[in-house]
């Protein structure tokens, strides 16, 4: 289990980066966080705190980006990216303007704040935006690499990180560049995971071999664009698929796996899992919310299991 957060990973990495170029420039939207203070006391004019103010924060950022500076904007999720949608589309998207949005608490991250603060629905949006790229955080070697590679983007890239400490699943000398990892081969089936779901699909897979189901894991992690040659690759000769993630279903990595398959001429069997089509007014635990929304091991490997009877 990773020792520190995702956030703070990231920030850690970036502060590095920002030590040796005063053009990276950190705006935050009244959040704060460990890793962050070192660039307030070391970096004061590469940090900016506008306050709960994110359509002025991407408002300031596109600024600074067309005078040449390298930004990054920080929030939790949902305000990261909906509260100031119409602004990253014109303004990132239309303009092509690279500013990295960073967004913590993907899925059901904020578990204790309710559904203003459950990010389920951002993918959906922000992949129908031309030139961006969304990265999605499933381990924080990951989440180190995704600072050099935003560092190094000219276009607007989404980034999101989990809130919670997830297991390392990465060799370190993975770079992160193919947008997408087997991680494990299987036989009946493969499992495309995005985010803390991978972890998940492990649980799941573990599950499904004691009904003898031998089940592969794909870790999608670059949402958009998708790698589809590598994807194809992996999955063109498999019986069937599954995708799962913490994210509605409409319009989310799933759909995204089967459009890419459809346009390409690939016709596999697939089951998308994810969070259905409803809000969840529930307060406290992540994992009891998951339970509620069937996102649980035991009932994500019992609808994969009636799923595969059926077909």
């Amino acid at each position: 289990m990773a020792s520190i957060t995702m956030r703070d990973t990231f920030f850690n990495k970036l502060y590095e980066i920002a030590k040796n170029d005063r053009n990276v420039i950190i705006i935050s939207a009244d959040m704060g966080a460990p890793s962050l203070d070192k660039f307030r006391r070391d970096l004061p004019f590469q940090f900016i705190n506008v306050g709960i103010a994110e359509q002025n924060m991407v408002a300031v950022a596109t600024g600074l980006a067309l005078t040449g500076k390298n930004v990054y904007t920080y929030a939790i999720m949902p305000f990261a990216s909906l509260r100031c949608y119409e602004f990253i589309k014109v303004n990132f998207s239309l303009m092509n303007v690279g500013v990295t949005t960073i967004g913590v608490g993907s899925g059901f991250g904020y578990p204790d704040s309710g559904p203003t603060h459950h990010s389920t629905e951002d993918i959906s949006a922000l992949r129908a935006l031309p030139n961006m790229t969304i990265l999605n955080s499933s381990s924080n070697l990951m989440v180190e690499k995704f600072a050099g590679i935003s560092y190094n983007m000219s276009t607007p890239c989404y980034i999101r990180l989990d809130r919670g400490l997830l297991p390392e699943i990465y060799d370190k000398n993975e770079n992160f560049s193919n947008g997408l990892a087997k991680l494990k081969t299987g036989k009946d089936l493969y499992i495309i995971a995005t985010g803390n779901m991978v972890d998940q699909a492990f649980k799941v897979v573990k599950k499904l071999s004691e009904h003898s189901i031998n089940a592969g894991i794909i870790d999608l992690y670059r949402i958009k664009p998708i790698n589809t040659k590598l994807l194809i690759r992996y999955i063109k000769n498999e019986r069937r698929i599954v995708t799962l993630e913490e994210h509605f279903l409409a319009g989310g990595m799933g759909s995204a796996v089967v459009e890419n398959l459809i346009d390409n001429g690939i016709s596999i069997p697939i089951k998308r899992i994810g969070v259905p089509d409803k809000y969840y007014y529930a307060y406290g635990n992540r994992d009891d919310i998951n339970l509620e929304c069937g996102l649980d091991t035991k009932t994500v490997a019992e609808t994969i299991l009636k799923w595969v009877k059926k077909i």
